[in-house]
C-alpha cells in the first residue's frame, strides 16, 4: 500500500485575549491530534502590538507552525475554523482582540482564488508579525506568487518599517 499523499502547508498562531501562550499551544495540541495532519515544526512565541483593531487591543503573542497534511486546502482551513471554535473563539467584529488566530497562510505551492480561502494569504508579505516567525522556521521559502524567499520579503519589509516586536514568553513552542 502506497503512503497517502501530504502537501507542506504553514499556519500562523496568534491570540491575544486570555491566556495567550496556553491557547496557542492548545491548538497545536489540537492540530497535533488531528487526522491527517501532522506539525513538525514551530517558530519561537514572539509578542507583537496589535495590526488592525481598536487602539487598545493587547498585543499578540504569534507563532508559525510547519504542517505535512493529508488534508485538502479547503480541508485544513475547515480544521482550522473548527479549533477556533473549540479554543472558545467567537467572531463578531473584523481584527477584534481574540483567544486565537489561525491563518492558512500557504499550502504547497497552490495559489488558491475561493470565495473563502486564499492561499498565499493575501497579506502576509506585508506583516512582521508573520514573516519573522515564518524566517525562523523557513528563511529559503518561496512565496508562489511574489516569487521571492520569506527571507527576502522579510528583508524587504524591514526596509519599509523596522521590527517592533519583542521576545515573547520563555517558553517556546518549537518541536
Amino acid at each position: 500500500m502506497s503512503e497517502p499523499r501530504t502537501t507542506l502547508a504553514y499556519v500562523a498562531l496568534g491570540a491575544n485575549l486570555g491566556e495567550r501562550a496556553a491557547n496557542i499551544r492548545r491548538a497545536l495540541k489540537l492540530l497535533r491530534a488531528t487526522r491527517g495532519v501532522r506539525v513538525t515544526r514551530t517558530s519561537p512565541l514572539r509578542q507583537y502590538a496589535a495590526v488592525g483593531g481598536p487602539p487598545d487591543s493587547p498585543p499578540f503573542l504569534n507563532a508559525v507552525a510547519r504542517l505535512r497534511v493529508e488534508l485538502s486546502a479547503g480541508g485544513l482551513l475547515s480544521r482550522l475554523l473548527a479549533i477556533e471554535a473549540q479554543i472558545g473563539r467567537v467572531r463578531k467584529r473584523k481584527w477584534e482582540p481574540r483567544l486565537i488566530d489561525l491563518d492558512l497562510l500557504l499550502y504547497g505551492r497552490r495559489v488558491i482564488r475561493q470565495r473563502q480561502l486564499i492561499v498565499p494569504h493575501p497579506r502576509m508579505h506585508l506583516r512582521a508579525f508573520v514573516l519573522e516567525p515564518l524566517a525562523a522556521i523557513a528563511p529559503k521559502l518561496v512565496h508562489p506568487v511574489l516569487r521571492q524567499t520569506i527571507g527576502q520579503l522579510l528583508k524587504r519589509l524591514r526596509a519599509i518599517a523596522p521590527p517592533r516586536s519583542r521576545p515573547g514568553p520563555r517558553s517556546s513552542t518549537s518541536s
